[in-house]
């Protein structure tokens, strides 16, 4: 047996509190790797505190085994372990795998739990609503600081609430007007209330939100530009509605960096987490397309095979060229895709973008252009020879710092996701483009 096989059996025997979730789902598909009947017992075995934090965090087939092999009792008190945020997106993710499982599941739940889920879960995905919690803990204006920690103090015994960074202050209809950090209120004297607190610092107590229907960028940007731990969500009227924390900001930037990532170049990120043949079989799509378009490179290098037998120097060099501007190409749409998805620019900004790609390639152009024609003459002995790579490569470098921006761009005009195999493809361009103006220069002019 393996040292890693043996070091998880043990993890998943003495489950401690100073085990974190991340821990302990690695150990299940470590053990499920090895011994399948051994991970069905431990999952059966886990209690639904445990079960509830490892499913929101472990991949699709083990969701599946949760699904198949466990009750839905067991299953549902899981759920109902979570905060609302957590438990929706749960919810959303059993949906797509047992549909009519899911109903089951969702008609065990409390009543309470079940129309929480059921509201977040007609937010469309990318709205601040979709993200946040609705366990919050609120106080009036009127309300004195002793009444409100007694109130807070009773919730969090009765666990109907867990962690709390701020103290909503709303008016009597449910608006929010401040927020004061629990911190804080050990400076003032108990008997007050928030009204006469407030009074004197409201601009330090103003209370930062998002409407549920805002964009989650903008949130994102709200927590990261003022240095928010927590972020109210409120409705059109001003109606506070639940909370976004910073760790849900925090991996939402996280899993949009590595969905990016993966995007790139082509890799399915939840298919990775799942068996070596699975994981060879999606990235094959994509490895398909390089066989295509390398096919088709090597098709244009065929056409003057002729020059390259009159003169090797060309098939040491134009790999070069080739290779510079795939490089090029690439950083334009690393640039380009990550200010798409951060909303920094849109499709009417096409024309600025990829002029500045286009310009800062063409400056590249020129630098290497010059080194590379040195190079090339010190090498060859040749002058034209250093001339034909160091035009070869302008035009290269320039239609890949264009082709990196303007394909992103317009994939997105589209509603495509501007990153899904897009390194593949535009490397695959700047490759032929890179090979055909090389070959074709040395044959106009040295042949």
């Amino acid at each position: 047996m393996s040292h890693d096989f043996l070091e998880a059996q043990e993890l998943l025997k003495n489950i401690s509190s100073s085990q974190s979730t991340y821990e302990i789902n690695e150990a299940l598909k470590t053990i499920k790797r090895h011994n399948e009947e051994l991970f069905l017992q431990t999952l059966n075995s886990l209690d639904t505190f445990t079960l509830a934090n490892v499913a929101t965090i472990t991949p699709e087939y083990i969701l599946e085994d949760i699904l198949e092999y466990l009750s839905i009792t067991k299953i549902a008190q899981a759920v109902g372990e979570l905060e609302s945020d957590d438990a929706t997106d749960l919810i959303k993710r059993f949906e797509e795998l047992n549909p009519q499982k899911t109903l089951t599941i969702l008609n065990r739940l409390s009543s309470e739990d079940k129309e929480e889920i059921l509201r977040l879960k007609n937010y469309d995905e990318n709205t601040a609503g979709a993200y946040m919690q609705t366990e919050i803990f609120t106080a009036f204006l009127d309300e004195s600081i002793e009444k409100a920690i007694k109130r807070y103090r009773i919730l969090k015994k009765s666990e109907k609430i867990d962690q709390i960074f701020q103290i909503y202050i709303t008016d009597e209809n449910g608006k929010l007007c401040n927020s004061i950090n629990l911190s804080d209120l050990l400076l003032w004297d108990f008997k007050l209330s928030f009204a006469d607190i407030i009074k004197e610092n409201d601009k330090k107590y103003q209370s930062y939100s998002v409407k549920d229907h805002d964009d989650i960028q903008m949130a994102i940007d709200m927590v990261e530009d003022y240095d928010l731990s927590v972020l109210a969500v409120v409705n059109d009227e001003g109606i506070l509605l639940g909370r976004i924390t910073y760790d849900d900001i925090h991996d939402l930037i996280q899993d949009n960096a590595t969905e990016q990532i993966y995007n790139l170049a082509g890799v399915d990120k939840e298919v990775e987490e799942e068996s070596a043949l699975k994981a060879a079989k999606a990235r094959a799509f994509w490895l398909m397309i390089n066989l295509t378009t390398s096919l088709i490179s090597a098709n244009i290098i065929s056409l003057f095979s002729g020059e390259i037998e009159q003169l090797v120097a060309l098939a040491v060099l134009m790999p070069i060229v080739a290779s510079m501007g795939g490089n090029t190409g690439s950083q334009a749409l690393a640039v380009t895709v990550r200010k798409l998805s951060l909303n920094e620019v849109e499709f009417k900004d096409a024309k600025k973008v990829i002029l500045r790609e286009s310009g800062i390639s063409l400056l590249n152009g020129f630098i290497f252009a010059s080194i590379m024609s040195i190079i090339t003459f010190v090498w060859f002995k040749t002058l034209m020879l250093g001339l034909v790579i160091a035009l070869s490569m302008l035009i290269n470098l320039a239609l890949a710092g264009f082709i990196g921006s303007f394909v992103p761009l317009t994939l997105k005009k589209l509603k495509i996701d501007p990153a899904v195999g897009s390194s593949v493809v535009i490397t695959a361009i700047t490759d032929a483009l890179g090979f055909f103006s090389f070959l074709l220069l040395a044959k106009m002019i040295l042949l």
